[in-house]
This record gives structure tokens, sequence and C-alpha cells, in this order.
């Protein structure tokens, strides 16, 4: 997962913070002042944006569709009580989608129904590819904060704040390698999901020629989760002192109860979708210490915008938020600074808006919680920097 930890002025936080947008209530429909109707192919009459969003709500994932909706919940707030976009309040609506492509899909409807204008998602890869053949067909603007993999841009209207699989696979190559993380490495991923052998396939490519060794590579599927003491007994015996999970945090919980019940203890080192791994229910947190992630973000950051998101997000939700949730903060605010920079009003058509959004994606630079510097190319991708955080003492600190 994905340095960059710059601290701002406080002016200049108020400055981010009002250059951005948001999202994400309570299911159904979200906050604000005004109503708005809508007629199929056309935006709301005038009152308010209505910005949906699409995630695991509940489920295996739920962590991190939860984050996503609930700090752009927060932004939204922040957004209306500025008076928000163009003068314009915002209404916002979630949908689950149960880490489903099929039910993303369902979800997508839904929403359209309801008079979405822009969709903030899906959260995941396989979900988020899926609902982007509608948001196509529709040629409604999409910006996923997580959604990883390749395919999840591969149509004009859709762009991302996350790293790509390709780009993280090839940034934990490069750190491991750079920081002499180590010198035999063991590979754990899921072969039944384009989110993990998309980021394993990049990562063994750049390891050619690094100061490590890749001494054994062992898939699973989603079908055979629940044992993994082959794959760590392989890495075992091949001497690996470092083992790269790019998992989601759920089945790597399970790898590091088991390799702990073996003795084994490596530095487990990870992408984005390990972050979430200290919410398992049940897990002993205590084996996730030293556990390192590759990520846009880092909790203990010490600027001025960090600080101010993360204590808000700790007194309204009661939890410290991940790199999830600030993709989420950042999208929304995206959002916003994409809609103010073409003018655009809540009158116009889906899809007229759609193209000013997707001119203006190209253009913008905007700084938020996962880069002091975000630009985008046509393509959807982000250019910023990653960082690496640690677990330590139950909580994500910066590696550096």
């Amino acid at each position: 997962m994905k340095k960059l930890n710059k601290v701002v002025s406080l002016a200049m936080t108020s400055m981010l913070a009002l250059s951005m947008l948001a999202g994400c209530g309570e299911s159904g429909a979200a906050s604000t002042t005004g109503t708005a109707s809508q007629s199929e192919g056309s935006a709301a009459a005038g009152a308010t944006f209505k910005i949906g969003a699409i995630g695991p709500l509940t489920g295996g994932a739920a962590a991190y569709g939860n984050a996503v909706c609930n700090a752009a919940e927060l932004a939204v707030e922040e957004i209306n009580a500025a008076g928000g976009i163009n003068g314009y309040q915002v209404e916002y609506s979630k949908e689950d989608d149960e880490l489903n492509a099929e039910k993303s899909v369902n979800a997508y409807n839904a929403l359209k129904d309801w008079g979405m204008q822009v969709l903030v998602g899906s959260t995941t890869s396989a979900c988020s590819i899926a609902v982007s053949e509608n948001t196509k067909a529709d040629n409604m603007f999409q910006l996923t904060p997580s959604g990883s993999a390749e395919d999840c841009v591969k149509y004009d209207n859709v762009f991302r704040v996350c790293f790509s699989d390709p780009n993280q696979g090839i940034a934990s190559a490069q750190y491991i390698s750079n920081n002499n993380l180590a010198t035999k490495v063991g590979i754990i991923y899921d072969s039944s999901d384009v989110y993990s052998s998309g980021i394993y396939q990049k990562f063994v490519e750049e390891s050619e020629g690094k100061s490590y060794e890749v001494v054994s590579a062992e898939a699973f599927t989603q079908d055979n989760n629940t044992d993994f003491t082959v794959q760590l007994q392989k890495a075992k015996d091949a001497g690996a002192d470092l083992v790269f999970l790019p998992i989601y945090y759920k089945d790597a919980s399970l790898i590091l109860t088991q390799a702990n019940t073996m003795g084994y203890s490596p530095i487990f080192f990870g992408v984005d979708g390990l972050d979430g791994i200290l919410t398992v229910e049940n897990f002993d947190t205590s084996l996730a210490e030293g556990v390192m992630l590759l990520t846009p973000f880092a909790a203990d950051a010490t600027d001025d915008l960090t600080v101010n998101f993360v204590t808000k997000y700790q007194e309204k939700y009661g939890e410290i938020p991940n790199q999830f949730a600030a993709d989420a903060y950042d999208a929304v605010y995206i959002i916003k600074q994409a809609i103010e920079a073409k003018g655009v009003t809540p009158d116009m058509s889906i899809s007229d808006i759609c193209e000013a959004l997707k001119g203006a994606m190209t253009e913008i630079e905007a700084a938020g919680l996962t880069s002091a510097k975000m630009t985008w190319a046509a393509n959807g991708e982000p250019n910023k920097e990653p960082k690496a955080v640690v677990i330590k003492d139950g909580a994500y600190v910066s590696a550096q």
C-alpha cells in the first residue's frame, strides 16, 4: 500500500478543505437542504447535487466499504456547512454490494433510480469494473476511491484516487529493495482475485535484479482460503525472511495466526488490501505487530489536514481512519474541485456533467490526505507518491 508528511499551516488546511468534495450518508438519501427530482437521463432540477456511492457495507470486506462511506459522509457535512458546491448543497446516497459484482450493478441501478448524477465507487476492483460497464453506457462520471485493478479505468469516464495494482506491485518491490528489508522473499496471493493476482504479477516482474530473491510464490483461491499452512511452510523452508501478501485483510489475519502457531515470524509486507486487519473480529491484533503496508496515508502524520481529519473521524465514528477512508475523503473533495473548475450546475444532464468533469480531471491539481499533489492523466490514473506504514502498538505509524 500505499515520504510526504508535509506540515502545512492552518490557513492552508482551510484552503485544502474548501478546494475539494464529499459523500456518504445513511442508506437511501442523505444530508442537505432542498429536494430534487430527475427524469431519465437528466440531472436534478437545480436544488442539489446528487452523489452516490457503492461498497461492501456488510460481509468480509465491510471495513473497506464503511471506511469509504464514513469518510465521504464527513466530507459532505463539511462541504455543505461551508456553502456547498457552486452554491448548491449536496445530497448523498449509498448502497451495499456485499463485495459481489452482480449486487454492485444492482446497487448502481438503485442509485440511478434515486437520481444519482456522479458515482463515488465502487469500492473494490471487481465490483468497480462491473459497474463501469453501466456508467460508460450512461456516460456518468465515476471516481473510484479504491478500485485498483487496471480495468477499473478502462473507460474514459472513470478515474481513480488510489494507485493501480501494477503500481502497487512495482512500488512494493522497489521499497523492499531500496530499504534492504529482506534477502529472500516468499509470496502468498489469491489467484482467483484480479486485484491480488495483478499485484503479484507486477511484483514478480519488478523483483528481477533487486537486492532480494523471490524464493516461493504460493497461491490460494476463495474456495480454499482457510488453511495456509502449506504456503507458509514452503516460504519457511525456502528461508524467506519477508512474506509479501498482496491480499485482503481477512485472509491475512488467518495467515498471521497460522504463522504464529508454526513459530514462523518473517516480516509480513502488504498493500492497501491489508488496511483493515486490526478490525477483524476475534483476531489477536498483537500478531500484526511489525506488519508493513505500502499506502498513501498515515494516520499519525502531523500536517494539519491529517490531524483535523483523524480527530473528526475518531470523534464521529470511534476509530482511527484507514487508507480507504482517506481515499474516499479525497475523492469527494476532488469531485467538488472538478465541478467548480468547470462551473457545473445540478440542472445539467448527466452526460454533460460527465463531459465537464472528464475535462477538469486532466487539468486540476488536487492536494489532500493521500498526497500533497495529485494530477490525473486522461487514462484515469493518478500521479502521486507512495509511502509505507508499520503496525506498532496496535496502530498504523509512518515507517519512515
